[in-house]
């Protein structure tokens, strides 16, 4: 005889060993289906979490950095515009002028005192003062103008460093003057403990006689901070600045 429907809805199913299972042990997944599961969902917040901390990194940090930095270039100019102290006046506290790397397409850079993490996060180059002293273009004496910024996130100046060539212009602008360097050499990779690419006369570079040189420094690869990419350049001449500002050919 073909069993009812209530019979089937109260047949029992038995195990192994003949004794009937509950129904409710049928449905409970096993430990390792659980644990899986569980497993599963770590990973899916730890991605969203890093995520999250990503776009921090590059994205954010780069907004913030960039709304100090304009707001600082915009102190400076004004500055200079108020400036009644004569030609070769310098507050270094507020950023001692602007780097203009046509290669690099990040428009004016604003150039302030030190490399500290606290300096750089900012959205700005800094001129070196230790392991090696900058010697600033403005003294007139010869010496290397070396500086560094940030390659990925806190605006991220010295991005698309890689994007420099042997014979590319760097320009550094102050209140008088323009200072029109070229790219002479470049070093693509060494330890971030190598101090020598800083020295007043670079033999890194190639250079045995003092000079008017620019250096730019910062990390690499991209996103690490293991090695350092290293641009040098050589000044070309000096143009001063007219009534205008009109920039020199390199810029237009």
């Amino acid at each position: 005889m073909a069993a009812t429907a209530d019979d089937t809805q109260h047949e029992e199913h038995t195990g192994e060993d003949g004794e009937p299972v509950p129904s409710d042990a049928r449905r409970r997944p096993g430990r390792i289906a659980m644990a899986v599961s569980f497993f599963g969902e770590l990973l899916i917040t730890a991605g969203l979490v890093l995520g999250l901390f990503v776009v921090y990194s590059l994205w954010w940090t780069n907004v913030v950095a960039d709304r100090k930095a304009d707001k600082q270039a915009d102190k400076v100019r004004d500055g200079w515009a108020q400036q009644d102290t004569g030609p070769g006046a310098l507050d270094t506290k507020n950023g001692i002028g602007f780097l203009h790397v046509p290669a690099m397409k990040n428009g004016e850079v604003l150039v302030e005192k030190g490399t500290s993490t606290k300096v750089l996060n900012d959205g700005v180059a800094g001129y070196y003062t230790d392991p090696a002293k900058a010697t600033l273009p403005m003294t007139g004496k010869k010496g290397n103008f070396t500086l560094a910024a940030h390659r990925d996130g806190h605006g991220a100046k010295f991005h698309n460093i890689d994007k420099l060539k042997k014979g590319d212009p760097i320009v550094f602008e102050t209140k008088d003057k323009w200072y029109v360097y070229k790219v002479y050499a470049v070093l693509d990779e060494t330890s971030k403990y190598n101090v020598k690419v800083l020295a007043q006369i670079p033999k890194e570079s190639g250079k045995t006689k003092a000079g008017h040189y620019i250096t730019l420094t910062t990390c690499t690869p991209v996103y690490t901070s293991r090695y350092r990419y290293v641009v040098w350049g050589e000044l070309v001449r000096v143009d001063k600045v007219d009534s205008k500002r009109t920039p020199p050919k390199e810029l237009r």
